[in-house]
């Protein structure tokens, strides 16, 4: 009886942690003007991708407001979809282990290196770009 009730804690701390992490929302730019005023700011550039990132003043601050562009120019459909995926996984990584800056505006645009190259190194190049930002 008691075995059993453990697991059924066990259960409820699993979802507790689950509904923790979905906290951490990302928000994707949606308005032309918020692209044009966050490719005015900042920018760091690497081989895999190059990240705009500005202060916006409508922003809401509890949440990440993150957008990620994959150009024609990269392939069809289908491998533009996979980049962006790609890159917000690894985006949902470094909001659980790094602190980012909920106060800023990111857009992340991705190059055609970043076909040819693994997940591994992909990952680690954004989490130490996003740690020079902090």
């Amino acid at each position: 009886m008691e075995e059993k009730h453990l697991q059924d804690e066990e259960k409820k701390e699993e979802k507790l942690l689950a509904s923790r992490l979905m906290k951490n929302k990302i928000v994707c730019l949606s308005k032309n003007s918020e692209f044009k005023e966050i490719l005015k700011g900042k920018k760091k550039s690497n081989k895999y991708f190059i990240i705009f990132f500005k202060k916006l003043s409508n922003k809401n601050k509890n949440k990440l407001n993150i957008s990620f562009v994959a150009k024609k120019k990269l392939g069809n459909a289908v491998s533009r979809n996979k980049i962006k995926r790609k890159l917000r996984n690894i985006t949902n990584e470094i909001l659980n282990k790094l602190s980012l800056k909920l106060d800023y505006s990111y857009l992340v645009i991705a190059k055609n290196t970043i076909l040819k190259n693994e997940y591994a190194d992909i990952k680690k190049t954004m989490f130490t770009e996003f740690n020079n930002i902090k």
